[in-house]
């Protein structure tokens, strides 16, 4: 089993800007982030909810969109779709869980099945996915990959979206306008909390 200290150890190790270096780190803060939310209660745990539910969202719509397709050349069509499979299962429960109180024993049990199967999915990613993919590409090319990456990411949905996840055309039409809305949505519902 991994670990996030072990992510951020191997991310240290390529270059900046790989896209690889910035799923590892990614990785290793969706693990701190379980943490968190498991060790807090009342309001902030909701605010790590809400931050991991964010960086979930954003970070496996952009896996979708750039690396799957050189999954698909490099480690081959059922390994990406492997991957886009349990991603879509993911952004169901996601769903669910943000629908649910984050003070419930409802969402503790949910929340902790959901967190076993985040961490399997990365470790699939990083054993047989990621390795793949650097073998396959030079290192100007996961560079770029990088690039699209956080580009990506910029425009990607903040909340789940179950219906465009697992399919990285459904994510090229829909992810930008849901993307708007959500981020209007967090502003609002960050605002709302200030004044309260």
């Amino acid at each position: 089993m991994g670990s996030a200290t072990k992510e951020r150890e191997e991310a240290a190790k390529l270059p900046e800007g790989d896209v690889v270096r910035i799923l590892l780190e990614q990785h290793a803060r969706i693990r701190d982030l379980f943490g968190e939310v498991k060790s807090s209660q009342g309001e902030q745990k909701q605010e790590y909810f809400d931050e991991l539910r964010a960086l979930l969202a954003v970070h496996e719509t952009a896996e979708e969109m750039i690396l799957r397709p050189v999954t698909e050349k490099t480690a081959g069509e059922a390994e990406a779709e492997a991957r886009n499979d349990e991603e879509a299962e993911a952004n169901k429960v996601l769903a669910r869980l943000e629908k649910m109180d984050v003070g419930s024993s409802e969402f503790d049990a949910e929340f902790a099945a959901f967190e076993q199967s985040v961490i399997d999915h990365a470790e699939h990613e990083e054993q047989e996915e990621f390795p793949a993919v650097r073998a396959a590409c030079d290192e100007d090319r996961l560079k770029r990959m990088g690039t699209r990456l956080k580009a990506a990411e910029k425009m990607a949905p903040t909340h789940p979206h179950p219906s465009a996840a697992g399919s990285r055309a459904a994510q090229w039409m829909t992810g930008p306008f849901a993307s708007m809305i959500d981020r209007v949505k967090d502003a609002l519902t960050t605002r709302s909390s200030r004044s309260t």
